[in-house]
């Protein structure tokens, strides 16, 4: 299993989960992907809980703030950046939002959250002692973020200048168009148009798992949800689910594994 030890600015590198109920998560998660999980306090006096695979750190999760009542439980995306300070003047400059100023995170590093000029949320981090998922494209580990936004040009806009993003185009066949970033050359994260009405501008996380249909009878043995069952696209077999706190998900077992 590869071990990422660090990611370059405008890279895609972790996410968390903020949930009603972490320790339902854990017992679903841990099942579905073989997670572990590891307890560190916060500075504000709550808890932390990594999830890990093999010992290597996958992703995050904690207990909602109450000030966030009204919103669903949900994963976050957080994306490198070499400069957090400049990249922040910079989601102002082309038509973002800040919604979290720079934060530091004890000594793993610092975060801020932003948004597009659509609405769509996303977390900044410039690291420190931590530099977010030390694995990915495995069996239960990141693989694929996605911005689900009405606008995929005004995104591609805007996280070009954040970024230096280009895109690319794919044909998705009867899915139609699907935008991909590229960071160098290399597709990093993708844009697509919500696959269904009233679902508002956010980031989507996508998990590698080694076989989609089994994942999604697990998850839905384990008290999940399916959104929209396993159907092949032309990277692999994908499934979009929900845990039972509502927070939404997708799972793909890719035709071709990234090296």
């Amino acid at each position: 299993m590869p071990v990422q030890t660090s990611y370059a600015h405008g890279t895609p590198s972790f996410i968390d989960l903020s949930t009603t109920d972490p320790e339902a998560a854990q017992t679903f998660y841990g099942a579905l992907f073989g997670w572990t999980f590891e307890t560190n306090p916060t500075d504000d006096g709550g808890e932390y809980h990594m999830a890990r695979i093999d010992g290597k750190t996958a992703a995050g999760m904690m207990q909602k703030p109450e000030a966030m009542a009204d919103v669903p439980s949900m994963w976050s995306s957080y994306v490198t950046v070499s400069d957090l300070d400049q990249t922040l003047a910079a989601v102002e400059a082309a038509g973002g939002s800040i919604f979290m100023p720079s934060m530091p995170v004890m000594t793993a590093g610092t975060m801020a959250v932003v948004a597009d000029p659509v609405g769509a949320v996303l977390c900044l981090w410039q690291a420190k002692d931590n530099i977010g998922s030390e694995v990915v494209n495995e069996h239960g580990a990141l693989t694929w973020t996605e911005c689900q936004t009405p606008d995929v040009s005004a995104a591609s806009a805007f996280y070009g200048e954040l970024f230096g993003w280009t895109t690319e185009e794919m044909d998705m066949g009867p899915a139609g168009t699907y935008t991909v970033f590229l960071r160098s050359g290399d597709g990093v994260a993708g844009a697509m148009n919500p696959p269904a009405d009233g679902i508002p501008p956010h980031w989507a996380v996508v998990f590698a798992v080694d076989d989609c249909d089994q994942c999604t009878d697990q998850a839905l043995e384990a008290g999940g949800a399916i959104l929209m069952p396993p159907m092949d696209i032309p990277v692999g077999r994908q499934a979009v689910l929900a845990d039972p706190q509502g927070a939404v998900f997708g799972v793909i077992a890719l035709a071709e594994p990234p090296a």
